[in-house]
């Protein structure tokens, strides 16, 4: 079950583009999560132009502010912010903003803790998703073990191994021999976790070609 957003402009948004930075079949980096969460009240934070700003257009939101996401700008206090920073440290510039799509596996925006499970899920979107993957531009996907277990539950990925056959940094689910799906840690990840954090951003920093 989840909590869906009240923010109209939010869930318009969503239903126009349901994912953020570049279009999901044209980028080289696809970033696979659970859903867009953000507090209640966003439109009455200041940083909110800056988050429409960015749902808008992420790859342009990117060049101009020099961060690829508003929750890293100086006047964001809340959630969010630990994985953002993580995925700071892979390296990536506005000289990539083209290349990283984030896209979650439920549609729409929501509010508040939320535990998913694979009935909340529109099949077209998976559908999107699916294509994004095994057809789309994109060489390197990346997803997290609770990304991956309500992949596997939704029955739209059985394609995906359920444990890679080698131990690495980044281990592989499955590949075509052009494309990959890769599973890391969840990038909100802290303490006794931080050195393999560190190690899988160094691992994605080396597969750019920018």
């Amino acid at each position: 079950m989840f909590t869906a957003h009240p923010s109209p402009a939010l869930n318009a948004l969503f239903a126009e583009r349901p994912w953020q930075g570049a279009d999901p079949l044209a980028t080289g980096l696809l970033f696979i999560g659970l859903d867009a969460n953000y507090a209640a009240d966003i439109e009455a934070q200041p940083i909110f132009p800056a988050v429409l700003d960015y749902h808008r257009n992420g790859a342009g939101f990117w060049r101009r502010h020099g961060v690829h996401h508003p929750f890293l700008l100086p006047q964001y206090r809340g959630d969010g912010l630990r994985y953002h920073r993580n995925f700071a440290r892979i390296g990536l510039t506005a000289e990539h903003a083209k290349q990283v799509c984030f896209i979650e596996l439920l549609h729409v925006p929501t509010v508040g803790r939320n535990a998913l499970s694979a009935s909340d899920f529109d099949r077209r979107h998976l559908g999107l998703i699916d294509h994004a993957i095994r057809q789309g531009a994109a060489r390197h996907v990346f997803v997290s073990d609770g990304v991956l277990r309500l992949m596997l539950a939704s029955r739209c990925f059985t394609w995906l191994k359920p444990r890679p056959e080698a131990d690495c940094t980044l281990p592989v689910l499955w590949s075509d021999g052009e494309r990959r799906v890769y599973k890391h840690l969840h990038f909100s990840n802290y303490g006794k976790f931080e050195a393999r954090l560190r190690a899988e951003a160094e691992a994605m920093r080396s597969l750019l070609t920018v």
